[in-house]
């Protein structure tokens, strides 16, 4: 730490401003001097304690009079430290004192920008509590003709009575008169230039996608925080509600399902220049539109779309960024991938269906990918005739271990078809006879009716 003069102060020990240049040659504590705190200039002091998070000497030190918004030469207050290093409780403190909830530094950062670039996530909840702004979203432009054409104005969205929906992830609004569906997006895609360059380029894709079979994209919040996605609203929930709800479905219904989640997936995977990979298909991704087919929905969102032939991820994925009970052995392995992900997620989709339990339902979750990986599938517990038609060899042959060997989902719709038809020829010869019988029983009754009234017809005669 530097002390230039009683008027000049800088405090650069700890964790800077989020938007300041690195400084070379800048001065800090000494061990001896941080033992010796009570000597320091009470302005620096103020500075030193709520980088050290402590509570009592920072109450001691406004008990005795010092400006808890004083500002430093670089225009940091002790606010701005405080959520640098993350202690929500100081930070508490600050504001209960009279701090100022958005002063800007020198460069222009505030205490929640600077939150929001160290990930405390504690303290940016707290600051938006108590009202922090954020700062202009980073994909804002200046020239009004670069808006993008899906851009949305977020004055329009109403979130009067508006609750949590698809895993608390959406939430219902309005939107020029109809129900939306509208998701923030967090914190961490604001602060990752990577992140907010690859959801600039899924917005620009996601404007493209049109297909009954996919939850249609409306339109997003960019140009201010939060950023948001504002997509269809679809009131019959997701396939998973419906199916802890339901159980086992019936084959011809499990069947009438998977055709629609295969033709929206076939859908994004043919999408060309590149194909779409969704990344997590699973129930909860899946939605019932008012004619009871499904859609899928979420891709690219909260995972941010990935468009390539291969994708290999940064870093492992970790069961808290998503469900890991649909996913492939592959990705969980941290392997590069394509398409054949979400073949592998469709087949253990298609088996819940008729077995009506999730995939190992009876382990752990974060211990059901280390299961695929030791190249173990779920059971087949349900009757051998609710898998007839190639159905079971199919669902094997969507979960292979080598995804060259899984089918494309163009060939997965044919063998769908196929099984559809045949189970729907089974169901018509089901129905056909009852049919017959009733209405043999009615020509019967007819004609006996006939026979009554011609006999009673000749007795009167006579």
């Amino acid at each position: 730490m530097a002390v230039e003069s009683k008027t000049a102060v800088r405090f650069t020990l700890g964790k800077q401003s989020s938007l300041a240049p690195e400084r070379a040659g800048d001065e800090s504590l000494t061990e001896g001097e941080q033992g010796d705190v009570d000597g320091i200039d009470p302005r620096v002091r103020l500075m030193y304690l709520a980088n050290e998070g402590d509570l009592e000497g920072l109450r001691e030190l406004l008990d005795s009079g010092m400006d808890v918004n004083f500002r430093d030469i670089d225009n940091r207050t002790a606010l701005h430290v405080a959520a640098c290093q993350g202690f929500s409780d100081v930070v508490e403190f600050l504001l209960k004192n009279g701090a100022e909830i958005d002063p800007e530094d020198r460069w222009g950062s505030t205490p929640l920008a600077d939150a929001i670039h160290y990930k405390n996530h504690d303290v940016i909840k707290l600051l938006e509590k108590h009202g922090a702004q954020h700062l202009m979203a980073p994909m804002h432009v200046n020239n009004a003709r670069e808006v993008p054409e899906y851009e949305i104005d977020p004055k329009e969205l109403d979130f009067t009575n508006s609750v949590d929906i698809t895993k608390g992830t959406y939430r219902i609004a309005s939107w020029r008169g109809i129900q939306v569906a509208v998701k923030r997006l967090g914190d961490e895609v604001i602060i990752d230039e990577d992140k907010v360059k690859a959801f600039r380029d899924e917005l620009a894709l996601l404007q493209k996608i049109r297909h009954p079979n996919v939850v249609q994209f409306l339109g997003a919040v960019t140009q201010s925080s939060p950023m948001m996605i504002v997509t269809e609203y679809l009131p019959k929930g997701d396939l998973y509600a419906f199916l802890k709800r339901k159980g086992a479905l019936k084959p011809a219904t499990a069947v009438k399902f998977a055709l629609d989640i295969a033709r929206g997936m076939n859908y994004l995977h043919e999408h060309r220049p590149e194909a779409i990979i969704h990344r997590d298909l699973e129930p909860s991704n899946i939605l019932r539109d008012d004619s009871g087919h499904l859609k899928v929905a979420d891709f690219g969102v909260s995972k941010l779309l990935k468009v390539a032939n291969t994708v290999k991820e940064d870093h492992p994925r970790i069961c808290q960024e998503t469900s890991c009970r649909y996913l492939a052995p592959e990705v969980f392995r941290n392997e590069a991938y394509d398409t054949k992900v979400d073949v592998f997620s469709f087949a253990l989709i298609l088996q819940e269906m008729i077995e009506g339990c999730p995939p190992f339902s009876e382990k752990p979750e974060n211990e059901v990918p280390k299961v695929y990986a030791a190249q173990q599938r779920p059971p087949f517990r349900a009757p051998s005739k609710l898998y007839s038609h190639g159905l079971k060899e199919l669902i094997e042959e969507c979960w292979n271990e080598n995804p060259v060997k899984r089918p494309t989902f163009r060939q997965i719709l044919t063998r769908l078809e196929h099984i559809f038809n045949h189970l729907g020829h089974k169901r018509r010869w089901k129905v056909r006879p009852l049919k017959c019988f009733q209405n043999l029983e009615a020509m019967w009754k007819k004609d006996h009716s006939d026979l009554s009234t011609s006999s009673r017809s000749s007795r009167s005669n006579r």
